[in-house]
């Protein structure tokens, strides 16, 4: 840590990468997307670290990690998508089995489907509340809009995840 408590960067890579990608898996729900987001945050907090205060360091490092899942939805938004060649196995290496994500992030399949299956709006601000332990006011902060929407949008996804829960057969 440097004299003034601000922490250098591989102090923050080294203490608060699980972290880090714990709230990027939750928000993606995929393992190569959630280490993507990671890498991506990793180098925004390089950026960062000049002008960081001294604060909730685990409130800005969710907040960079979510500001880089937006920019990346927004991103995909607008590239094209291409069809699959013929014979996908030749081109894409195989993914993770379900077993693997499902012990690497400590939630079952059906609970992080549960979680996919939210609106993107919803989602983040569950993310940020119940994984990041993020405060109304910081996910307000984070996400640019008033706190009675992070309300309301917390309140509807966990309605939501309830209801998809219930009707998987996780929850009664």
């Amino acid at each position: 840590m440097t004299p003034d408590g601000v922490p250098t960067w591989e102090e923050v890579a080294r203490n608060h990468g699980q972290f880090l990608y714990s709230v990027a898996y939750r928000l993606t729900g995929n393992q190569e997307d959630a280490r993507d987001i990671v890498q991506e945050s990793l180098l925004r907090v390089r950026r960062g670290l000049e002008t960081y205060t001294p604060g909730t360091l685990e409130g800005w490092l969710a907040r960079i990690v979510t500001n880089v899942f937006l920019d990346d939805v927004r991103k995909r938004r607008r590239r094209p998508t291409s069809a699959l060649p013929e014979n996908p196995d030749l081109v894409l290496p195989p993914s993770a089995s379900a077993d693997d994500v499902s012990r690497a992030s400590g939630l079952s399949a059906e609970i992080q489907q549960a979680i996919n299956s939210l609106p993107e709006d919803f989602r983040v601000a569950v993310v940020l509340c119940d994984v990041a332990d993020q405060s109304y006011e910081e996910i307000s902060a984070s996400l640019g809009v008033p706190v009675g929407t992070v309300r309301s949008r917390i309140h509807r996804g966990r309605r939501l995840l309830r209801s998809a829960l219930v009707e998987s057969g996780v929850m009664e």
